[in-house]
This record gives structure tokens, sequence and C-alpha cells, in this order.
């Protein structure tokens, strides 16, 4: 089984390959060719904003100097104070207790796996669910 943090680092290898060949892409052409579901492309383009490699204009992306660190560092900020607090939560809580959007709780928690400040889990029996999980 894949850790999950190591798939999150996959992921982001994957945009930052795509967009080393093709140049700028809006975000559903980033998606397309990498093939992504849409919480781990937020979640791999929060890791490559921590690393400073993204760079982030209106609706596309390029490989780049972070422009946005400031935002998504403040709610890698925030998803941290509610993860340190609970030591584990659903992730589907995050976005409502931490006042941002999903696509923003997701680029947060790819900023906290950067530094590898969490891990998750898949906790059954109903529907899988996907908790954080302080390191």
């Amino acid at each position: 089984m894949t850790n999950i943090v190591e798939k999150y680092g996959k992921n982001a290898g994957k945009i930052w390959k795509t967009l080393n060949e093709h140049g700028t892409l809006t975000e559903n052409s980033l998606v397309r060719r990498t093939g992504l579901k849409k919480e781990d492309f937020y979640v791999a383009v929060g890791w490559l904003a921590k690393e400073n490699k993204i760079y982030f204009d209106e609706n596309t992306y390029t490989l780049g100097q972070n422009n946005w660190e400031e935002t998504i560092g403040e709610n890698a900020g925030k998803v941290w104070n509610i993860v340190d607090t609970c030591d584990e939560i659903d992730i589907t809580y995050l976005p409502k207790l931490a006042g941002i959007t999903e696509e923003n709780t997701y680029c947060a928690l790819g900023w906290l796996a950067r530094e590898g400040k969490i891990n998750t889990k898949k906790v059954k029996p109903r529907k899988t669910l996907t908790k954080v999980t302080k390191n």
C-alpha cells in the first residue's frame, strides 16, 4: 500500500511534468492531462506551492515562483490548528471549520503534507472516510 503522502508527492510530480512539457495550462486542461481527481489535483498544487514551483494566474497554472504563498500558507495554518486541536478529523469537515473553500482546503493539505505535518488514513464501515492526523 502506497503511503498517502508519497502519493501526494507523485501527483505533484505529474503536474510539474505536464507543465514542464506543455507550458501554461488551464486548470481543466491540467486536470485532464494528468488524469487526477479534483481533490488530488488541489493537494498536488498545494504541495508544489510549498516547494515554490507553481504560479497561478486567474485560471491558468505555469511553472514558476509561487505567487500565492501567503493565501495557501494562511489556509494551511487554519487547517493545522484544527487538526492539532482535534488530533484526528474527517476531511469533509475541514472547509466549514476553517472557513475556506473545499479547493483551498485541499491545497492547504498538500502544503501541510509537503511539510511532513499530516498523515491520512481511510476508515470504514460507512463509505470510506479519509481522516487527517497530525504527525
